[in-house]
């Protein structure tokens, strides 16, 4: 079953949402350029570079290519290149630093304590993100209040290190996420069809199973109020410093089976 016929449900007020996203980011590009897309090639961020296109927005889009994403998220680049006729920026960790990292914590820090994991979230995406957005005006992302508790609040526009993030869908549903692509035959990444709803690095990243929490499959291990990478989260939010209790052995966590009807 695809994720389309799965999810595509759209609000009652999907039209004024579409209208209003849109409207927000016309005048961002008026505002607030130099525009570039943060695209970590999800559903949402699918999205925003559609209405980008639609638009004629002349905006950037670039990756963060942390050299453990799936093989599925990486096919994407090509195929924005081809619909969109716009370039996609990648941008890599230091091979110096993420080759030093591993080899005084092994390929599995991730999963030894939270303090490793965002160290290496740090190599392999805040600095090559500093990089991307040097000289930037404003940044797109695809955040929506609905991901999580952490990102209830998020507004549509928010002041950050001296530019502006943009946050087009903020007040979509998963389900308006869907029936938009559903309607533009949008390209998106194959692991949203086996139960992936939010997709990150592979050693992070699992799918879900029902009843569970929209970004229950990334870093499953950790507490839920630590599931951020750093991307999307204040620099003085407790999450960002506090440890988890106790490293969970993967041995130990049950397969995850996809229970869907």
């Amino acid at each position: 079953m695809s994720a389309i016929s799965l999810y595509a449900r759209p609000s009652p007020d999907f039209a004024q949402k579409l209208n209003a996203s849109c409207t927000l980011l016309k005048s961002c590009a008026a505002n607030h350029a130099p525009l570039t897309q943060a695209s970590s090639l999800g559903a949402e961020d699918m999205v925003v570079t559609h209405l980008l296109h639609e638009a004629g927005i002349e905006a950037g889009i670039f990756v963060l290519d942390t050299g453990m994403l799936h093989t599925q998220t990486l096919a994407l680049i090509g195929r924005i290149e081809k619909r969109y006729h716009r370039p996609v920026d990648v941008y890599h960790p230091d091979a110096a630093v993420a080759t030093a990292f591993v080899q005084a914590h092994g390929t599995d820090a991730m999963y030894q304590s939270l303090a490793l994991r965002k160290q290496c979230c740090h190599i392999r995406k805040m600095e090559p993100l500093e990089r991307a957005l040097a000289g930037k005006g404003g940044w797109l992302t695809g955040l929506r209040r609905e991901q999580s508790s952490a990102r209830a609040e998020v507004n549509d526009i928010e002041p950050q290190a001296g530019r502006m993030k943009i946050n087009p869908l903020a007040d979509w549903t998963w389900g308006d996420v869907w029936h938009f692509i559903a309607l533009n035959n949008i390209p998106y990444n194959p692991l949203h069809d086996e139960f992936f709803p939010s997709i990150g690095c592979a050693p992070c990243t699992r799918a879900v199973t029902l009843g569970e929490d929209f970004r229950s499959g990334r870093w499953w291990w950790e507490d839920e109020n630590a599931k951020e990478c750093g991307l999307h989260v204040a620099a003085d939010d407790p999450h960002q410093v506090r440890e988890t209790a106790a490293f969970e052995p993967l041995s130990s966590i049950l397969p995850i089976r996809q229970t869907f009807a």
